[in-house]
């Protein structure tokens, strides 16, 4: 390579017709040329390529204090944490007050399930930069791995504040998951409006602060989130539907039919079809309602359990219900229902309507076998 790079030089000078060759690069340049390029490349996700060209760098300058760094930055891209850990303990011996070198050598340590050396280099990278998000939010999942709960929601929202804008949302998002598993729905709502307040409101953050108010009975509050979730998320069908639901509830049946033919602009889905068709039976318009059963079933997916069983429901409400136990009987059928109570026994009670014997023998067999709790007797 260097003979090359030499070669190339005298090449250049006698094609310039110069008295006297231009000086040759230096090691130190070399090295910088050599630097840029394996940050390019690793940029690039080139990692054996800038791996070659650090290791020139190396041997043109091995004690260049950018270089540990830079190969525990590419080591741990290519995940290989060993070696990353060794090349940021490198790099600590010649900057020891880098807080990223810190940072990375606590989130290497986690990986390797080093907890102990990861939170006290964790620690050590906050003393020395207190908003480097990065090490506070891994401080935090070290805290919830040793159900350390309090502090680790602390952290995640410590983290929130110190990151970027764009970060922010899943980190508060993650603090609410810990609260939320730890059945603190007050800690969620009072956490989740402070950050929309804050300015964060992203589709997620707003979709959860919808849910913790309909949990607190916040209904109107909730349907006006729900709304500002939706218009900021246009391929999502569900937030309109959760609007519609809440207004059908505050009984302001227009508002409610507006959200659900919002969600069928976004997507046509039969659950929709059928809380509408709900809404004409609730003021007794019978052929509305049919209309919708049929929209319902022309886009039914097929797939979706809790749209298959609403279908059905309706499907007996308008009499039609040989054919909502031919849906329940084809769902319950299904090997990974087996074990789904419910849907047993509403297609037991619906076939033993209908006198259908068979199905009714065939629901109590699945029961009966699949550890359920159900007894023969208890069987319809």
């Amino acid at each position: 390579m260097h003979s090359r790079l030499r070669a190339l030089t005298l090449l250049a000078f006698l094609a310039a017709g110069c008295e006297d060759p231009p000086p040759l690069p230096g090691p130190k340049e070399q090295a910088e040329g050599y630097y840029m390029k394996g940050t390019t490349e690793y940029l690039q996700g080139h990692f054996e390529e800038a791996l070659a060209s650090f290791e020139i760098m190396k041997g043109l300058t091995p004690d260049d204090p950018r270089l540990p760094a830079a190969l525990g930055e590419l080591y741990l891209s290519m995940g290989r944490y060993n070696d990353a850990a060794a090349s940021f303990e490198q790099a600590l011996l010649l900057e020891p007050k880098r807080s990223t070198n810190w940072s990375r050598l606590g989130f290497i340590h986690a990986q390797l399930g080093r907890l102990d050396e990861a939170q006290s280099a964790l620690r050590k990278a906050v003393a020395l930069y207190p908003k480097d998000f990065n090490a506070l939010e891994q401080l935090a999942e070290i805290h919830l791995k040793r159900g350390e709960k309090e502090v680790a929601v602390k952290h995640f929202v410590l983290a929130a504040e110190a990151c970027p804008d764009n970060l922010r949302s899943p980190l508060v998002l993650r603090a609410v998951e810990v609260l939320t598993g730890e059945g603190r729905r007050e800690d969620v709502l009072v956490l989740l409006s402070q950050w929309v307040e804050k300015g964060v409101r992203t589709p997620e953050l707003l979709s959860a602060l919808g849910d913790a108010q309909v949990f607190a009975g916040q209904l109107i509050e909730a349907a006006d989130t729900y709304r500002e979730a939706a218009s900021k998320s246009p391929r999502d069908p569900t937030l309109w539907e959760l609007v519609g639901e809440i207004q059908a509830r505050l009984d302001k049946p227009g508002d409610a039919l507006a959200a659900w033919r919002e969600s069928l602009r976004v997507k046509e889905r039969a659950v929709v079809h059928v809380a509408i068709a709900r809404f004409h039976l609730a003021r007794k318009e019978l052929e509305a309602a049919e209309q919708e059963l049929a929209l319902a079933l022309e886009s039914v997916s097929g797939t979706d359990v809790h749209e298959m069983k609403e279908l059905a429901d309706l499907m007996v409400t308008l009499g039609r219900k040989q054919d909502a136990l031919r849906i329940l009987s084809h769902l319950s059928a299904e090997q990974d229902r087996a074990g789904d109570v419910e849907l047993q026994l509403r297609t037991a009670r619906l076939a033993r309507e209908l006198k259908d014997e068979g199905t009714v023998s065939a629901v109590c067999a699945r029961l009966t076998g699949a550890d359920a709790g159900v007894s023969v007797e208890k069987c319809p």
